[in-house]
């Protein structure tokens, strides 16, 4: 899928170790969010999870402009926090590409590890998900060339 669509995709790792790129890295996400704000085109998808008391709990925040069009929150046992956190990244993705006017995805998660295993072709436990996102990732780019997801 990178290699197919290689300008289509970004991944902004963050160095916590380092605060000057901690914080530039925080002015960049303020400003993608600033400008998903007043662009109609822009989805901002925010994914998180968590494990307390051994339940895993996946929330899903999407948002268009100012208004949070779905928040869904799972909690779910007898799985890993990778898989959630894939399953919330996927959630996402998808119900943004139902949206017909969609060009632009920002994708925010604190396991940038975790999205990158979307793009591995090799056989892992959660190859379900990366296949169904990349095939949903394949009819998004196909619409246009100039689509771009960001993580």
């Amino acid at each position: 899928m990178i290699d197919i669509f290689p300008n289509c995709f970004s991944f902004f790792s963050v160095n916590r170790k380092n605060s000057n790129l901690l914080i530039a890295k925080h002015k960049k996400l303020d400003n993608l969010y600033k400008d998903s704000l007043i662009n109609q085109d822009t989805m901002f998808i925010i994914v998180n999870t968590s494990i307390i008391n051994n339940v895993i709990t996946s929330e899903s925040y999407i948002q268009r402009k100012q208004d949070i069009i779905a928040k869904i929150i799972h909690h779910i046992t007898n799985i890993n926090s990778i898989e959630a956190e894939l399953f919330a990244i996927r959630y996402g993705i998808n119900y943004s590409l139902q949206l017909q006017d969609i060009s632009h995805i920002i994708v925010v998660t604190d396991a940038i590890p975790t999205a990158k295993q979307i793009f591995d072709t090799l056989i892992h436990p959660y190859q379900l998900h990366s296949i169904v996102i990349s095939k949903d990732f394949k009819v998004f780019f196909n619409k246009s060339y100039n689509n771009i997801i960001e993580f």
